[in-house]
């Protein structure tokens, strides 16, 4: 795990499968004397794992892990809810007076990578909503954002000795620039912007920020993407995005999802953070466990609703939706619950909750982090009542389902038994196999195709023009 900065320790983890105790998993910790070769156990059998480094003078160590890692002394979530293990926590642990003290308890985001530096602070970049910032844990105990450049923050790497940083960040209009950071002042400073040439002719349509109070306690933080020769006088389709599982839709540039390209062929999007997602506290992200659509299907579509009314340059009849994974079966399932969809495209979706348990390479893990403690035997209102698949009779939007063939995560029978439920009961749907892609397509032709694959659909149904799709699809065996 990490070796100490004298490098006379080294932290050593072991992890072994236990089925007969939730989350069934055991980890152990030790701490071994390079030079004795002595080993000191500090955790047997954890239920939680945990991830640590020495700080820098090695009397402590930084630990990461979920909010209940060290019991309830970390955890802040509702009577009945169920941690949602996805939301690390940060720690410190005294090594000589084995004492832990939770140091992100009461602060919303969610933590994804940490530096403790030779400074005495500890550097943190951690997910708020969906920006990703710099913070920084001080001597005084308190944690403080670090008002730096880039709405997301990529990597971090940080002097050894002196006060100098690098960081990488993009936003949801630019790419990625490379941003120096002084420790003292916190004056960050561009480097480099490798594709500032590639991109300085390009005009990007405006984002704007859209939260919806959805009930009291309950905002859905959203942001829409506007083409760039937006006329507030026309009515233009919109495309809803949405993940539903447990981490937000971040501020990204292009990527798997590239909203600035949707937009620039003439759609609204609409992009929103369903409960369940990291980044918003403890108690947002805990409402994912046992879930599988039941909160998060309400939200979108109240939400959706909420948009068309505020805002009329959308028109309502032309509406399309797309998720991919958990996004996927948010997809599957909200055409089982609503029709204001004009179309809807599903990657590498979930139709049935026991079959995906049972196989394939998140199964049954992810499924400690979404059902706790509900199996197909002792929960069928989760299992078979919140799955798409025996729900297939009342899909009435047009549907495409896209999936790898060779997909580890989500079996690719997944949209295979939902497209054939949909055939035998006349429904409209197709289904596109990627010839051995794994859960994302990263092969750049396949990627092309599948790209054009997705806005053929939406230009059939959202635009009135097929000509694109049957050009690609029509009477061709692939």
């Amino acid at each position: 795990m990490d070796i100490s900065h004298d490098g006379k320790q080294i932290l050593i983890s072991t992890g072994r499968p236990d089925y007969n105790e939730y989350p069934y998993r055991k980890q152990s910790v030790y701490l071994l004397h390079a030079r004795t070769n002595q080993i000191d156990t500090l955790w047997k059998d954890r239920l939680v794992d945990i991830q640590c480094l020495f700080s820098p003078d090695d009397s402590k160590l930084l630990i990461a892990g979920a909010a209940d890692a060290f019991g309830q002394m970390g955890v802040k979530i509702g009577k009945g809810q169920i941690v949602n293990g996805y939301d690390t926590q940060l720690y410190i642990y005294d090594l000589n007076s084995k004492e832990v003290t939770p140091i992100t308890k009461d602060f919303n985001p969610a933590v994804s990578n940490y530096i403790w530096h030779t400074d005495g602070n500890i550097y943190i970049v951690a997910g708020d909503t969906d920006y990703v910032y710099l913070f920084r844990y001080g001597k005084d105990g308190k944690i403080s954002r670090i008002e730096c450049p880039g709405d997301l923050v990529q990597k971090i790497s940080l002097a050894q000795n002196g006060n100098t940083g690098v960081y990488t960040a993009s936003d949801e209009s630019y790419p990625t620039r490379v941003y120096t950071l002084d420790l003292t002042t916190l004056k960050a400073q561009e480097w480099a912007d490798p594709q500032g040439e590639q991109y300085k002719n390009i005009e990007f349509g405006q984002v704007k920020d859209w939260d919806y109070n959805y009930k009291k306690g309950t905002t859905i933080d959203g942001r829409y993407y506007l083409p760039a020769n937006f006329d507030p006088k026309k009515k233009y389709p919109m495309i809803v995005y949405y993940y539903g599982g447990t981490t937000p839709v971040e501020r990204t540039f292009g990527g798997r999802w590239p909203f600035n390209l949707y937009a620039a062929n003439g759609y609204v999007v609409y992009v929103m953070q369903p409960s369940g997602a990291t980044g918003f506290g403890q108690e947002f992200s805990a409402r994912h466990q046992n879930n599988w659509g039941k909160i998060t299907a309400d939200e979108i579509i109240a939400c959706t609703k909420a948009f068309l009314k505020a805002h009329p340059f959308v028109d309502a009849q032309r509406i399309g939706c797309m998720g991919a994974s958990y996004g996927g079966f948010t997809t599957m399932y909200l055409q089982t619950r609503t029709d204001i969809f004009a179309c809807a495209i599903s990657h590498a979706g979930i139709s049935s909750i026991s079959s995906y348990w049972g196989e394939g390479y998140w199964g049954y893990s992810y499924s400690t982090n979404a059902s706790a403690h509900a199996f197909p035997w002792n929960r069928k209102d989760i299992y078979v009542d919140q799955s798409p698949l025996f729900k297939a009779d009342k899909v009435k939007t047009p549907m495409l389902l896209l999936h790898g063939t060779a997909d580890v995560n989500v079996p690719t029978g997944e949209s295979i038994q939902f497209y054939t439920a949909l055939k035998l009961l006349g429904k409209d749907v197709e289904l596109v196999l990627i010839k051995n892609a794994d859960h994302a397509v990263v092969d750049y032709n396949q990627r092309i195709i599948w790209g054009n694959t997705i806005m053929a659909y939406f230009a059939k149904y959202l635009k009135g023009e097929p000509a694109w799709w049957e050009n690609m699809y029509r009477d061709k065996n692939l």
